[in-house]
Protein backbone atom coordinates (compact mmCIF):
# COMPACT_ATOMS: atom_id res chain seq x y z
CA UNK A 1 0.00 0.00 0.00
CA UNK A 2 1.17 3.46 -1.05
CA UNK A 3 2.00 6.01 2.25
CA UNK A 4 0.79 9.26 1.75
CA UNK A 5 2.55 11.94 3.61
CA UNK A 6 0.14 15.16 3.32
CA UNK A 7 -1.05 18.17 4.80
CA UNK A 8 -4.13 20.39 3.69
CA UNK A 9 -1.96 22.20 1.51
CA UNK A 10 -2.77 22.83 -2.22
CA UNK A 11 0.55 20.55 -3.28
CA UNK A 12 -1.05 17.29 -1.42
CA UNK A 13 -4.53 17.73 -2.66
CA UNK A 14 -3.11 17.75 -6.00
CA UNK A 15 -1.84 14.15 -5.01
CA UNK A 16 -4.88 12.89 -3.10
CA UNK A 17 -7.10 13.93 -5.90
CA UNK A 18 -4.79 11.81 -8.27
CA UNK A 19 -4.97 8.80 -5.40
CA UNK A 20 -8.79 9.00 -5.69
CA UNK A 21 -9.61 9.43 -9.12
CA UNK A 22 -7.09 6.14 -10.24
CA UNK A 23 -8.81 4.29 -7.49
CA UNK A 24 -5.22 3.31 -5.66
CA UNK A 25 -4.86 2.13 -2.11
CA UNK A 26 -3.23 4.30 0.20
CA UNK A 27 -2.36 5.16 3.69
CA UNK A 28 -2.57 9.00 4.59
CA UNK A 29 0.23 10.19 7.04
CA UNK A 30 -0.19 13.26 8.35
CA UNK A 31 2.99 15.57 8.48
CA UNK A 32 2.15 18.54 10.28
CA UNK A 33 4.44 21.24 9.29
CA UNK A 34 3.44 24.39 11.62
CA UNK A 35 4.58 21.97 14.14
CA UNK A 36 7.86 20.88 12.31
CA UNK A 37 7.06 16.98 11.77
CA UNK A 38 8.82 17.70 7.78
CA UNK A 39 12.24 18.22 10.29
CA UNK A 40 12.27 14.94 12.15
CA UNK A 41 14.80 12.33 10.74
CA UNK A 42 12.43 10.01 9.27
CA UNK A 43 10.71 12.31 7.21
CA UNK A 44 13.95 13.81 6.16
CA UNK A 45 14.95 10.38 4.79
CA UNK A 46 11.89 10.10 2.37
CA UNK A 47 12.18 14.01 1.71
CA UNK A 48 15.07 15.92 2.58
CA UNK A 49 13.50 18.97 1.06
CA UNK A 50 11.14 18.82 4.01
CA UNK A 51 8.44 19.58 2.49
CA UNK A 52 5.02 17.59 1.70
CA UNK A 53 3.40 15.66 -0.27
CA UNK A 54 5.92 12.21 -0.73
CA UNK A 55 4.92 8.87 -1.09
CA UNK A 56 6.66 5.45 -0.34
CA UNK A 57 5.17 2.62 -2.86
CA UNK A 58 7.29 -0.37 -2.04
CA UNK A 59 10.55 0.49 -2.75
CA UNK A 60 10.38 3.90 -4.42
CA UNK A 61 10.11 7.17 -2.75
CA UNK A 62 8.80 9.73 -4.59
CA UNK A 63 8.54 13.80 -3.25
CA UNK A 64 7.23 16.89 -4.84
CA UNK A 65 3.85 16.72 -5.97
CA UNK A 66 3.99 17.05 -9.86
CA UNK A 67 6.69 14.22 -9.88
CA UNK A 68 4.56 11.99 -7.78
CA UNK A 69 1.46 12.89 -10.06
CA UNK A 70 3.82 11.57 -13.09
CA UNK A 71 4.74 8.82 -11.46
CA UNK A 72 1.67 7.46 -10.45
CA UNK A 73 0.22 8.66 -13.66
CA UNK A 74 2.47 6.13 -15.51
CA UNK A 75 2.27 2.94 -12.73
CA UNK A 76 -1.32 3.35 -13.65
CA UNK A 77 -1.47 4.09 -17.08
CA UNK A 78 -4.29 6.66 -16.31
CA UNK A 79 -4.60 10.17 -16.92
CA UNK A 80 -1.54 10.31 -19.18
CA UNK A 81 -4.07 11.39 -21.88
CA UNK A 82 -3.42 10.59 -25.84
CA UNK A 83 0.14 9.89 -26.61
CA UNK A 84 -0.44 12.87 -29.21
CA UNK A 85 -0.95 15.43 -26.24
CA UNK A 86 2.41 14.20 -24.07
CA UNK A 87 4.38 16.90 -25.42
CA UNK A 88 1.46 19.20 -24.19
CA UNK A 89 0.87 17.29 -21.07
CA UNK A 90 4.77 17.91 -19.93
CA UNK A 91 4.39 21.37 -20.93
CA UNK A 92 1.84 22.33 -18.92
CA UNK A 93 2.44 20.29 -16.03
CA UNK A 94 5.69 21.72 -15.60
CA UNK A 95 3.96 25.27 -16.23
CA UNK A 96 2.43 24.69 -12.71
CA UNK A 97 5.39 23.22 -11.13
CA UNK A 98 8.03 26.08 -12.47
CA UNK A 99 5.42 29.08 -12.70
CA UNK A 100 1.73 28.66 -11.48
CA UNK A 101 2.80 26.87 -8.22
CA UNK A 102 6.09 29.07 -7.02
CA UNK A 103 4.61 32.84 -7.98
CA UNK A 104 0.41 31.69 -5.97
CA UNK A 105 3.45 30.35 -2.90
CA UNK A 106 4.94 33.55 -2.86
CA UNK A 107 1.62 35.44 -3.45
CA UNK A 108 -0.07 34.11 0.17
CA UNK A 109 3.55 34.22 1.87
CA UNK A 110 3.25 38.55 0.93
CA UNK A 111 -0.12 38.87 1.27
CA UNK A 112 -0.81 36.94 4.73
CA UNK A 113 2.99 36.06 6.71
CA UNK A 114 4.92 39.25 5.64
CA UNK A 115 3.23 42.05 4.51
CA UNK A 116 5.15 45.05 4.70
CA UNK A 117 6.53 45.04 1.47
CA UNK A 118 4.21 46.33 -0.55
CA UNK A 119 6.50 45.97 -3.64
CA UNK A 120 6.73 42.36 -3.41
CA UNK A 121 2.87 41.58 -2.76
CA UNK A 122 1.93 43.57 -5.39
CA UNK A 123 4.69 41.43 -7.35
CA UNK A 124 3.18 38.24 -6.95
CA UNK A 125 -0.19 38.87 -6.81
CA UNK A 126 0.28 40.40 -10.49
CA UNK A 127 2.46 37.38 -11.61
CA UNK A 128 -0.19 34.68 -10.27
CA UNK A 129 -2.83 36.87 -12.22
CA UNK A 130 -0.23 36.97 -15.25
CA UNK A 131 -0.49 32.92 -15.12
CA UNK A 132 -4.24 32.77 -14.71
CA UNK A 133 -4.22 34.77 -17.76
CA UNK A 134 -2.28 32.57 -19.75
CA UNK A 135 -4.18 29.42 -18.60
CA UNK A 136 -7.26 31.23 -19.49
CA UNK A 137 -6.11 31.90 -23.46
CA UNK A 138 -5.00 27.89 -23.36
CA UNK A 139 -8.72 26.87 -22.32
CA UNK A 140 -10.13 28.79 -24.95
CA UNK A 141 -8.68 26.20 -27.09
CA UNK A 142 -9.17 23.45 -25.70
CA UNK A 143 -11.41 21.26 -23.18
CA UNK A 144 -8.13 20.76 -20.64
CA UNK A 145 -5.27 21.27 -20.56
CA UNK A 146 -3.34 18.92 -22.29
CA UNK A 147 -6.12 18.61 -24.97
CA UNK A 148 -9.18 17.02 -24.90
CA UNK A 149 -8.71 14.33 -22.04
CA UNK A 150 -8.98 15.40 -18.27
CA UNK A 151 -5.32 14.23 -16.66
CA UNK A 152 -2.58 15.18 -14.41
CA UNK A 153 -2.12 18.90 -15.48
CA UNK A 154 -5.18 19.59 -14.85
CA UNK A 155 -5.38 17.92 -11.26
CA UNK A 156 -1.82 19.64 -10.97
CA UNK A 157 -3.43 22.91 -11.92
CA UNK A 158 -6.52 22.64 -9.96
CA UNK A 159 -4.74 22.47 -6.51
CA UNK A 160 -3.74 25.88 -6.62
CA UNK A 161 -6.83 27.07 -8.97
CA UNK A 162 -8.98 26.13 -5.88
CA UNK A 163 -6.68 28.05 -3.35
CA UNK A 164 -7.63 31.23 -5.34
CA UNK A 165 -9.20 32.90 -2.62
CA UNK A 166 -5.36 32.75 -0.74
CA UNK A 167 -3.64 33.47 -3.69
CA UNK A 168 -5.69 36.61 -4.68
CA UNK A 169 -7.66 37.26 -2.00
CA UNK A 170 -11.39 36.82 -0.44
CA UNK A 171 -12.49 38.99 -3.27
CA UNK A 172 -11.33 37.38 -6.90
CA UNK A 173 -13.88 36.83 -9.28
CA UNK A 174 -13.58 34.18 -12.16
CA UNK A 175 -15.66 35.97 -14.18
CA UNK A 176 -11.90 37.85 -15.46
CA UNK A 177 -11.34 34.24 -16.75
CA UNK A 178 -14.47 32.55 -17.77
CA UNK A 179 -12.53 29.91 -19.70
CA UNK A 180 -10.56 29.02 -16.59
CA UNK A 181 -13.68 29.22 -14.33
CA UNK A 182 -15.28 26.53 -17.09
CA UNK A 183 -12.07 24.27 -16.75
CA UNK A 184 -12.62 24.98 -12.81
CA UNK A 185 -16.32 23.20 -12.63
CA UNK A 186 -15.93 20.82 -14.61
CA UNK A 187 -13.18 19.02 -12.21
CA UNK A 188 -15.08 19.89 -9.30
CA UNK A 189 -18.12 17.97 -10.87
CA UNK A 190 -15.82 14.97 -10.61
CA UNK A 191 -16.79 12.54 -7.55
CA UNK A 192 -12.90 12.61 -6.83
CA UNK A 193 -12.62 16.09 -5.66
CA UNK A 194 -15.19 15.42 -2.95
CA UNK A 195 -13.14 12.56 -1.75
CA UNK A 196 -10.34 13.82 -1.77
CA UNK A 197 -11.32 17.34 0.36
CA UNK A 198 -11.72 14.61 2.86
CA UNK A 199 -8.33 13.56 3.51
CA UNK A 200 -7.40 13.84 6.73
CA UNK A 201 -10.39 15.42 8.30
CA UNK A 202 -10.83 14.92 11.90
CA UNK A 203 -7.02 15.15 12.01
CA UNK A 204 -5.61 17.62 15.11
CA UNK A 205 -3.18 20.43 13.09
CA UNK A 206 -1.84 22.93 14.67
CA UNK A 207 -3.44 26.13 14.04
CA UNK A 208 -1.27 28.68 15.56
CA UNK A 209 1.63 30.32 13.79
CA UNK A 210 3.74 31.17 16.67
CA UNK A 211 7.35 31.85 16.83
CA UNK A 212 7.91 28.32 16.52
CA UNK A 213 5.98 27.76 13.70
CA UNK A 214 7.78 30.77 12.01
CA UNK A 215 10.81 28.56 12.66
CA UNK A 216 9.74 25.18 11.59
CA UNK A 217 8.22 26.76 8.66
CA UNK A 218 10.68 29.09 7.38
CA UNK A 219 13.83 28.13 9.08
CA UNK A 220 16.11 30.11 6.35
CA UNK A 221 15.11 33.19 8.30
CA UNK A 222 16.59 32.18 11.34
CA UNK A 223 20.18 31.52 10.55
CA UNK A 224 22.65 29.50 13.17
CA UNK A 225 24.68 32.24 14.72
Amino acid sequence: MIQFYFNPGPNPMKVALMLEEAGLAYEAVPVDMLAGEQHTPRFLAINPNAKVPAIVDGDAVVFDSNAILLYLAEKTGQFLGAPADRPAMLSWLMFVATGLGPYSGQSVHFSRVHTDSAYATNRYRREAERHYDVLDARLAQVPFLAGGDYGIADMAGWGWIDRRTNVLGSDVDLGRWSNLARWLAAIEARPAVERARKVGAGHAWKNTFDEAAQHAMFPQNFPVA
